[in-house]
């Protein structure tokens, strides 16, 4: 048994380091906001938002398949059908087929 001053919580140092593993295996950079700026990727803060008030928020999962599909159908709702009004009433998928393909060298 550990002395009373172990600390028994490891799993966030467990998950960066796997986390860090997993993205330099890939060759991934890693590159996290600073610690309350938010504003630093508004993007994702406003990602979030939408995501946490318009699906998790009003579901009760009844399992994990039960969360991916509600997951699965709240992005295809988003991405298919809800015009946005950042790109001009257009859905993120017209809006991708309507753009010129990217220029390859």
């Amino acid at each position: 048994m550990p002395p009373a001053s172990f600390p028994m919580c490891y799993g966030p140092a467990f998950i960066r380091k796997a986390l860090d593993l997993r993205a330099w295996l890939n060759g991934v950079t890693l590159d996290f906001s600073r610690p309350g700026k938010p504003t630093d990727n508004a993007f994702i803060e406003s990602f979030n938002g939408s995501f946490n008030a318009e699906c998790l928020n009003p579901c009760w999962f009844l399992g994990l398949a039960d969360a991916r599909a509600e997951c699965e159908a709240w992005r295809t709702d988003c991405s298919t059908v809800r015009p946005h009004s950042s790109i001009g009433q257009k859905t993120p998928i017209e809006l991708a087929r309507s753009s010129r393909p990217a220029c390859r060298p």
